[in-house]
């Protein structure tokens, strides 16, 4: 099924943000070099009315989330953001064990494990089955079902009712938009908050950030556009904070329209006005980025040929969804990056989805002595370079691709 009209707010679709030819489903590791792999369309186009940044929907969230492999719990960098978050809400909300706590995509229970040590009650909404599992062996209780209205209906009737709502980089992955939001409209008590994190897209467009592109990302938002879809479902946007990660994020607090006890704060009206000057309100802007990622593209793969005409082996480090769309969107393959390795095990001993790039574990860099070591999730580039800092021993460098390639000594 493809999507014809926009899904924050319906209108028709006509201009194109950014078009990366076709690619594979970004996290469908292959097994076999002889599997067969389904090929779709990655162009993303940018609602003229609301401003929404969206991709077509070629697959159902139930085909690329049942079985999943992405386990929050392999980034060091991702846990100590995490525990950071939920010392943070206690803090400024002072919750007890009185207190109900619910994420939606709890993943592996890597953030509600923080909570829990604090005597906090919590629950997890999370699709993935393969990942709930690990989540509720460490004893946090998971519902495994994908969030919306109908799911928001049994728990509240259940007396499951959030004071704190909240979704990390999960709004992205939400075909129905209304829905969810609605959902988490009926999970919230009448004075709860909402937090929601997502990557910023006055980050991605200022930073070349294409390859956080891909078909499980549906949407891409600017706070602009968010206020919108929340007030559409009577839910406000009082507060926001702007983080790191994931390459320049924005958290959001909302809470019920209704709820008198809060107040817009002046973050909020800063942040829109930032994405007003920047231009993030005018059609023009958007139709530029195709041009701008064209050219690093060229770039890119211009680099990594000289390398490999100068006799250079040059490896991967990790193996991010966003790295499988960056690989196949500049054609890389086996001939330019000869492997990549990660931490997850769950990915070891397979092949990046299109570009058929052999993963090993990060054993095989001291085996192999790479002369370059291409970092795939450059949000996590410190960490990285902390980890592989034994590759100076043989004169090894690592490469950065975004927000332009450059080198790391």
């Amino acid at each position: 099924m493809s999507t014809e009209d926009c899904r924050c707010c319906g209108a028709a679709l006509n201009t194109v943000f950014l078009d990366l030819g076709i690619s594979p489903l970004a996290n469908s590791y292959v097994k076999s070099e002889n599997q067969m792999e389904n090929m779709y369309p990655l162009r993303t186009y940018v609602c003229e009315v609301c401003f929404l940044v969206q991709v077509q929907e070629y697959e159902s969230p139930e085909h690329i989330f049942s079985d999943y492999a992405y386990f929050s719990s392999y980034s060091d960098t991702w846990l100590s953001h995490s525990k950071n978050y939920v010392q943070h809400m206690m803090d400024k909300f002072h919750y007890t064990s009185e207190t109900q706590v619910i994420e939606i995509a709890s993943n592996d229970g890597y953030l509600l494990q923080y909570f829990k040590e604090k005597g906090v009650a919590v629950l997890g909404i999370e699709p993935a089955e393969n990942v709930a599992k690990v989540a509720v062996s460490k004893g946090i209780e998971t519902s495994v079902n994908f969030f919306g209205t109908s799911v928001a209906k049994e728990l509240n009737k259940e007396g499951k009712v959030a004071d704190l709502l909240l979704g990390n980089n999960v709004l992205a992955h939400v075909p129905d938009l209304n829905d969810f939001v609605a959902g988490m409209k009926i999970l919230l008590k009448p004075r709860g908050t909402i937090t929601m994190e997502f990557p910023h897209l006055l980050q991605l467009i200022e930073h070349n950030q294409f390859d956080t592109i891909y078909h499980e990302h549906y949407s891409y938002f600017s706070l602009t556009t968010v206020i919108r879809l929340f007030r559409q479902h009577n839910l406000t946007v009082y507060d926001v904070e702007k983080l790191s990660t994931h390459g320049g994020s924005i958290r959001i607090y909302a809470t019920h329209s209704e709820n008198p006890n809060f107040l817009i704060q002046s973050s909020v009206h800063e942040l829109l006005a930032k994405e007003i000057k920047l231009g993030m309100t005018n059609i023009e802007m958007y139709k530029g980025f195709q041009a701008r990622i064209v050219q690093l593209k060229r770039r890119i793969t211009k680099f990594l040929i000289e390398l490999k005409d100068e006799g250079k082996i040059v490896a991967g480090y990790g193996a991010p969804a966003k790295g499988n769309t960056l690989i196949n969107y500049c054609g890389i393959d086996c001939d330019i990056i000869d492997f990549t390795v990660d931490r997850s095990t769950y990915k070891q001993g397979t092949f990046l989805p299109g570009s058929r790039i052999p993963v090993y574990s990060p054993e095989k860099l001291k085996l192999a002595q790479p002369d370059y070591v291409f970092i795939l999730p450059w949000n996590l580039k410190d960490e990285i370079m902390e980890q592989t800092s034994f590759i100076r021993e043989w004169g090894g460098k690592w490469i950065l691709p975004i927000p332009d390639i450059h080198i790391v000594e």
